[in-house]
């Protein structure tokens, strides 16, 4: 990494129930770049991403945010400085989904980028794909329009740092397609993306680095075509694999 990490991670462990989620993790984001976290289920990626954006606690290690430990934020600094989405896209009252991305621009109230909010609204919903449903009850969304939403009100949220946990896991293929293009975006405005996401192929094709995390365990680290060589994801998956090349980019068959 040529430029100064804006998030660095060191030693960072998760024990639950006396099961060790991570062992000793650390990595660095910087801004600039997506960083995508794969691995089989159950690995520790999501349990990553929470400690990382600071929903979460790790039982060892520490995590730096622009260089200040970051449990020394409040919660409206982090809001200010991050942005999460995580997979529960879940609403507790009767919101329209222009009310939910709204909610994205709540840590800015009495501040100057208030001023902003009818453009980072409107700039949320086109890059979403989201428009054509505002006036619709979140709830009678179906799980697609939901997570796309909840995108919306993320990048409404304007942050220097964007989680993003399996942003394209209810979507079709399009729409895959889109989100992982927006989160590309993102860095290539000078954010710091950090995305959780399953299909290796899709990691490959728009992260600029890759963690694989296996067992809780950070495997390997690195740009997407030095990660996702044929034999170490048939070590952490168990299944064959074929790598080929489009455009630079590591593409991952399963050998059937």
């Amino acid at each position: 990494m040529t430029t100064p990490p804006v998030l660095s991670a060191t030693d960072v462990s998760v024990v639950i129930d006396g099961t060790a989620i991570l062992d000793s993790v650390s990595l660095d984001i910087a801004c600039g770049e997506v960083l995508a976290l794969v691995g089989p289920n159950g690995a520790g990626k999501s349990t990553m991403l929470g400690v990382l954006s600071g929903d979460h606690k790790p039982t060892a290690g520490s995590v730096q945010l622009e260089g200040k430990p970051l449990g020394s934020f409040s919660h409206l600094e982090l809001a200010r400085r991050r942005s999460v989405l995580t997979q529960e896209n879940q609403v507790s009252f009767a919101f329209t989904a222009a009310e939910v991305v709204e909610m994205g621009r709540s840590p800015w109230v009495k501040t100057p980028q208030l001023a902003e909010d009818d453009e980072a609204i409107a700039a949320a919903l086109a890059a979403a794909d989201v428009a054509h449903l505002v006036s619709r009850q979140y709830g009678s969304l179906s799980g697609g329009e939901k997570a796309r939403v909840s995108l919306a009100r993320v990048l409404a949220q304007r942050t220097g740092v964007v989680f993003l946990d399996e942003p394209t896991a209810a979507l079709d293929l399009r729409h895959q397609e889109e989100v992982m293009r927006c989160a590309a975006d993102l860095a290539a405005s000078g954010r710091a993306v950090v995305v959780v996401v399953h299909d290796l192929s899709l990691a490959a094709a728009y992260s600029d680095r890759v963690a694989l995390i296996s067992h809780g365990v950070l495997d390997a680290v690195g740009t997407p075509a030095e990660v996702f060589t044929a034999e170490r994801i048939e070590r952490v998956y168990g299944l064959a694999v074929e790598i080929v090349e489009r455009n630079g980019r590591p593409v991952v068959l399963p050998v059937r």
